[in-house]
């Protein structure tokens, strides 16, 4: 993306992604639209193939048997009974509701931390493959949550429905959602991060939970932000000085654009964020060295979860995309460009920036680099001041 060049091309040539943002600084907690549950975190989770569904054809009736148990060694198996259906699955993963999941090759292993009725319950969502799936596993005695500062280890207590340490064979209707839950005791109201362990079909194995909100605090919802009001620059000249179609090549026909949105100094590539339920605009700050300097921006250019879902750029606010263009101000200046991406959810804490690097093209200190960021959602929440408005001073 990043321009790298130009001293002046006058010198060369002649002409040559709040207004109501809400801190959540780990006092507040999510209210579930289930009453008096308290969600930590949830995650649409790791994806795995289907197994084989097999039909039988004089009935319709359809099997599968599992095919990542990882625990052959234990014998013990059941059938699971009185099984919860989660009816609200696509609300509570609305990332997925567009996903056509029955002709999908892999099943999401969905999963939520939450407290109720004075316990921690990690909810293990299960989307049926067929009307009867055999050989599946949940959990065993090695499931535990340790708070990584404490080192506390919260130990499985039990399981609903009850298959601790067994393997179990389910009945349900297939497309309906399963939900498998473990208990443990309440978290302590210090936890900030905990790591889950002993649930291997889930992906879970060590992996790391940010506890957004501790326990003892008042129920407040997460709220959206507004959409930025940054500046938008223009197109000033459709091409640099050749009156023909764009060639990457030929820097004579890029288009010049001016008056990018201006801020305050800050290190360069320095980011901010808002939310909505409509897309997500992430703000990159940059410091202009030269008065010409040239920039891209692809339309490869994503923001990607924990779960590997990519969330795809939509436009770079007045500049276009998938094309080298100049853009004219003063050396010394800090603008910001603004990139819309597809909406994230508003429970998501971190994200990756990928940024593939771009097509080699000619001109004097050639850069369109590639870039990989992991980003802290509230920290650039927080860094929404950084990119207010600030007028260029010259002080004569």
């Amino acid at each position: 993306m990043k321009r790298i060049f130009l001293l002046s091309l006058l010198a060369m040539t002649g002409i040559t992604l709040q207004a109501q943002s809400t801190e959540l600084k780990g006092t507040l907690t999510y209210q579930s639209p289930t009453t008096g549950v308290k969600e930590y975190a949830k995650s649409v989770g790791i994806f795995v193939s289907r197994p084989e569904v097999k039909t039988d054809p004089k009935t319709n009736k359809t099997t599968a048997a599992w095919h990542m148990t990882n625990m052959e060694w234990i014998k013990d198996y059941c059938e699971a009974k009185d099984v919860t259906i989660e009816k609200d699955y696509l609300k509570l993963f609305p990332e997925v509701a567009n996903m056509s999941l029955d002709d999908q090759p892999m099943l999401p292993m969905s999963w939520r931390l939450t407290e109720e009725n004075n316990e921690t319950v990690l909810h293990c969502y299960f989307r049926m493959p067929a009307d009867e799936v055999t050989n599946l596993w949940l959990t065993s005695e090695e499931t535990c949550l340790v708070d990584q500062e404490t080192g506390a280890q919260y130990r499985i207590r039990r399981t609903e429905p009850d298959t601790f340490r067994k393997h179990f064979t389910v009945r349900a209707k297939k497309g309906d959602v399963l939900d498998l839950k473990i208990f443990f005791a309440p978290l302590a109201e210090t936890a900030k991060e905990v790591r889950i362990y002993g649930l291997p079909n889930w992906g879970m194995m060590g992996v790391p939970i940010t506890i957004r909100y501790q326990v003892s605090a008042t129920f407040t919802p997460l709220v959206y932000d507004t959409i930025p009001q940054l500046h938008k620059p223009y197109v000033h000249k459709e091409h640099l000085s050749e009156d023909k179609p764009y060639d990457m090549q030929n820097w004579n026909t890029w288009k010049v654009m001016r008056d990018a949105h201006l801020i305050k100094p800050v290190k360069d590539g320095t980011m901010a964020m808002w939310r909505t339920p409509e897309a997500t605009y992430l703000a990159i700050g940059f410091e202009q060295n030269w008065t010409t300097e040239y920039w891209s921006f692809g339309h490869d250019i994503k923001l990607v979860d924990e779960t590997g879902h990519q969330y795809k750029i939509r436009e770079i606010q007045g500049l276009p995309m998938d094309e080298l263009f100049f853009m004219e101000g003063m050396a010394g200046d800090y603008v910001a460009y603004v990139l819309v991406f597809d909406p994230l959810p508003l429970e998501l804490t971190k994200c990756t920036y990928i940024e593939p690097e771009g097509e080699p093209f000619s001109a004097w200190g050639a850069n369109w680099s590639g870039s990989v960021q992991a980003l802290d959602i509230q920290q650039l929440r927080e860094n929404q001041r950084l990119f207010d408005y600030h007028p260029r001073v010259i002080v004569k």
